[in-house]
């Protein structure tokens, strides 16, 4: 199943974000394939939060890769939203799924 972290910073946080960074993306590389797409999302042109495409057995297991994440152990995010999707359209979709 495939789910969407959505994860808003903190006010100010920033440096926080940076600092942490290198920690952030070397646990989303080992995560491999049920990581399908990730990034920062932007406010003013500058990383605000993390929006994180997961494919996952369960929200629970998607919820324990989520507290896991670098950037929540140091407590970066004010606030972490798991959301259930299913994909419709895109080119990197398996043949048969989508729409």
């Amino acid at each position: 199943m495939l789910f969407i972290v959505l994860c808003h910073d903190k006010p100010n946080s920033l440096e926080l974000r940076m600092k942490t960074r290198p920690d952030h993306l070397a646990y989303l590389q080992d995560a491999g394939a049920r990581v399908k797409v990730a990034g920062p999302t932007l406010k003013d042109g500058k990383p605000a939060g993390s929006m994180i495409l997961v494919d996952g057995a369960s929200e629970m297991a998607v919820k324990l890769f989520a507290e896991n994440d670098p950037y929540n152990k140091v407590g970066l995010f004010e606030k972490v939203e798991i959301i259930e999707w299913k994909a419709g359209i895109g080119d990197w979709l398996p043949e048969g799924e989508g729409l």
